[in-house]
């Protein structure tokens, strides 16, 4: 099928299951209007015909979230063909492949009504592509990506019997890395440009610890390990927090809280060591090796030339559990370190000044050292990662020549131009219900999606929020001052 055959419609980050948790009490729901407005919203454009002979809806990543979902592991044994480490009996099922059909068919059950609105889509001869993002790479596992598709029939062949069981699947395919349109779109997640979520090898993104597991990274850790088992912590909005904010939060748990929080912050940076030793490790070099025999395959298989995927690989931000410096500015023990030094050094210097006086003019200079390094070190952990999804976006359109670069993950629609091409961001359906406390509510998912069509001379795209009362209305966001 030729690149301007089929409109796509895209959209990112739904987040599915992201509510289910068997295993803490720091319960947030998601808004039950989402699971409405995106059947709605996939309902409008299933009735309307599409600029190309059929629809190609291209989910840019997150659709499912993983990572996301605490699922209790079974009390029976034999529903498990991979044993539940100690890890995975305290936080929930894991990221092996039978954990995640689990977790897949819990999620199925609770967003049924998405799962059949997608079904009747594709049952009417329109196609799906899912890019993995960093919530669902467990769509890397054959065993969970047979288990969609036959869920999806499933749905398809209780109001259409007669459907061709095939042809249905066929039109239900996945990619592991990006989507590309030639001359039309470039599509990927983007969490590849962001450290705290990138995976080390994305065409084998599987743990140096345990080949069973798909690897985790700074992000996924630091939910199952800190975010999910204390009660009050959110899992958005960490971008704008500093340490003020933690140690003001950790205050408020008391004494056993503050003490249980440290412990799980302990254990959690501790893994993140693990897994970077793991790395360097013969284990690291043999998923190494996976992985480029894997991209080999897909330059064959796409006839896009390895030395375009290296380059693309190139662009792609190492995770931050790499180096030893990242995972301390990650967590901010770096800062730590040089406040706790910086008071030591203020107390000597207290001390010094009591019996020999002269101690101010070394107050001053302690005081700007501090000062000096702590704006370096505040400007060296940059967690929001929009700006270098913008930054990317021009060079990406030079290897993969497109009208368009679009990707997802931040969660903010933007719209702007990157070399010869535009970058959009396709903003999210993911909400959780306000909490009451103003600083913990989740903002409104912006519930945005493009469209792109051939157009007349050159591709077209439009992107458009979802109104559940009017339909699709076009969402005009101007260019970032601050991400040029």
């Amino acid at each position: 099928m030729s690149p301007l055959s089929e409109s796509l419609l895209v959209f990112s980050d739904v987040h599915l299951g992201s509510d289910l948790n068997d295993c803490t009490q720091n319960v947030t729901h998601r808004s039950a209007s989402i699971d409405r407005d995106l059947v709605q919203f996939l309902a409008h454009y299933r009735r309307q015909k599409p600029g190309g002979d059929r629809w190609r809806i291209v989910i840019a990543g997150d659709f499912i979230d993983f990572i996301g979902m605490t699922i209790a592991v079974p009390s029976v044994p034999a529903a498990l063909s991979t044993a539940p480490n100690d890890e995975e009996r305290a936080h929930g099922l894991g990221s092996s492949a039978d954990h995640a059909r689990l977790k897949l068919g819990r999620v199925a059950v609770r967003h049924a009504d998405v799962f059949a609105e997608i079904a009747g889509f594709i049952a009417d001869g329109h196609a799906l592509t899912v890019v993995h993002g960093n919530h669902d790479i467990e769509f890397y596992w054959d065993a969970v990506k047979d288990d969609f598709r036959a869920l999806l029939e499933a749905h398809a062949r209780a109001t259409r019997p007669e459907i061709d069981a095939a042809a249905f699947q066929e039109r239900v395919e996945f990619s592991p890395w990006f989507f590309y349109r030639e001359g039309v779109a470039y599509i990927e997640h983007g969490h590849q440009y962001d450290p705290f979520c990138s995976t080390e090898h994305i065409m084998a993104p599987l743990s140096p610890l345990d080949p069973r597991r798909i690897a985790r990274g700074f992000t996924e850790i630091f939910l199952r390990y800190v975010v999910r088992p204390t009660r009050g912590m959110r899992e958005h909005g960490h971008e704008k927090r500093g340490m003020v904010d933690y140690i003001t939060f950790a205050a408020r748990l008391g004494f056993t809280g503050l003490i249980g929080l440290g412990t799980r912050f302990a254990i959690a940076v501790q893994e993140l060591f693990r897994l970077r030793h793991a790395y360097f490790a013969e284990a690291g070099e043999v998923l190494r090796a996976e992985h480029d025999r894997r991209v080999a395959l897909l330059s064959e298989a796409t006839r896009i030339g390895m030395d375009r995927l290296r380059a693309l690989l190139s662009l792609q931000a190492p995770p931050i559990t790499r180096s030893v410096r990242g995972i301390l500015a990650s967590v901010l023990l770096d800062r730590l370190a040089l406040n706790l030094g910086t008071l030591l050094a203020v107390i000597i210097l207290a001390l010094v000044g009591a019996y020999h006086g002269h101690a101010l003019y070394g107050l001053l200079v302690v005081l700007a050292a501090w000062g000096v390094f702590h704006r370096h070190l505040s400007s060296q952990r940059t967690v929001d990662p929009a700006e270098q999804l913008v930054a990317k976006a021009s060079q990406l359109a030079k290897l993969f020549p497109a009208a368009f670069v679009v990707m997802g993950h931040t969660h903010i629609p933007v719209h702007t131009p990157a070399g010869q091409a535009t970058y959009i961001n396709l903003g999210s359906w993911a909400e959780d219900e306000a909490q009451g406390e103003p600083e913990d509510s989740a903002p409104r998912a912006t519930r945005t999606h493009l469209v792109i069509t051939s157009g007349a001379t050159r591709p077209e795209a439009a992107l458009f929020v979802w109104e559940s009362a009017t339909g699709p209305r076009k969402y005009e966001i101007p260019p970032p001052s601050n991400l040029s």
